[in-house]
């Protein structure tokens, strides 16, 4: 029997969330997934699949990606998102909450978990972005040149989707044309690059390492040997900045962890959550 999917829209934090969500009458836990700059739900698919049958699964596309709001008026900082999420798991009413962030998703559940540490049963961070600073002071100042958003929609359009997901794969073979078109589509539509201009302004950087060292809740780091985005001496530094965490480290693996090793990411997620 195929399982149900509620997948929609929710208006949270002034903003309109697009969200997937996988309802488990049997299961304990719920999983949020909080997925990476530039991707969307999408990138979880392949994960979903495994995860749903042993927990209640919500899959949100964070604010301007994906299908969610692409507002001007939004504040696209680390902060607001995490406030969104919040705001989203609230209007669903979960409890047991493991929230697993992929890249930029991972530094998004890092504000949750600072903001709200009551709210999270536990953690997993997959090459979760930290320790950036705020984009630099001219940059901030240029985007606010009418039209800089044909700019941001030059940059990307320069390197392109199938080079980008080529950089973050160990094994580039396992691209398809269907996931060249799975991480294109959003991209399609004007408004992204607006908002992404706004995103460079609102951006307030990586939380500081006195707030790490702040975090309790029990975090799982799974990191790739050969991500070039993130690379694995941040996951290092990361795992000793959490007093509550532990780092395994995937052999012949690049950034994109849920492309690359979804039945490995699942079995790590069922051993941690299993663990008490």
């Amino acid at each position: 029997m195929k399982q149900a999917v509620l997948s929609g829209y929710q208006v949270v934090n002034n903003i309109n969330v697009y969200y997937e969500f996988y309802p488990n009458q049997t299961a304990e836990k719920t999983v949020v997934l909080l997925h990476g700059f530039l991707s969307s739900t999408f990138t979880y698919r392949h994960l979903i699949k495994l995860l749903k049958k042993d927990y209640q699964v919500l899959s949100v596309d964070l604010p301007p990606f994906g299908k969610s709001g692409k507002c001007n008026e939004f504040v696209y900082s680390y902060k607001n998102l995490a406030q969104t999420v919040i705001h989203l798991t609230q209007y669903f009413r979960l409890q047991e909450i493991t929230f697993i962030g992929h890249s930029m998703g991972g530094q998004i559940v890092l504000n949750i978990l600072h903001l709200m540490p009551e709210l999270a049963d536990k953690a997993i961070l997959l090459c979760s972005s930290s320790y950036q600073k705020r984009s630099n002071l001219p940059l901030i100042m240029t985007s606010y040149i009418p039209f800089f958003h044909l700019f941001v929609k030059y940059w990307l359009a320069r390197t392109g989707v199938k080079k980008n997901l080529q950089n973050s794969l160990y094994n580039p073979s396992i691209i398809t044309e269907e996931m060249v078109n799975g991480y294109l589509q959003p991209f399609l539509e004007e408004k992204i690059f607006v908002a992404l201009t706004r995103m460079i302004r609102d951006r307030e950087g990586d939380l500081p390492v006195k707030v790490l060292n702040q975090i309790k809740t029990s975090c799982l780091l799974l990191w790739g040997d050969n991500d070039m985005s993130i690379p694995l001496n941040v996951g290092v530094k990361l795992n000793k900045d959490l007093v509550n965490s532990e780092l395994i480290v995937l052999k012949e693996t690049g950034h994109a962890l849920p492309e690359e090793r979804p039945l490995e990411i699942y079995n790590h997620i069922r051993g941690f959550l299993n663990n008490f």
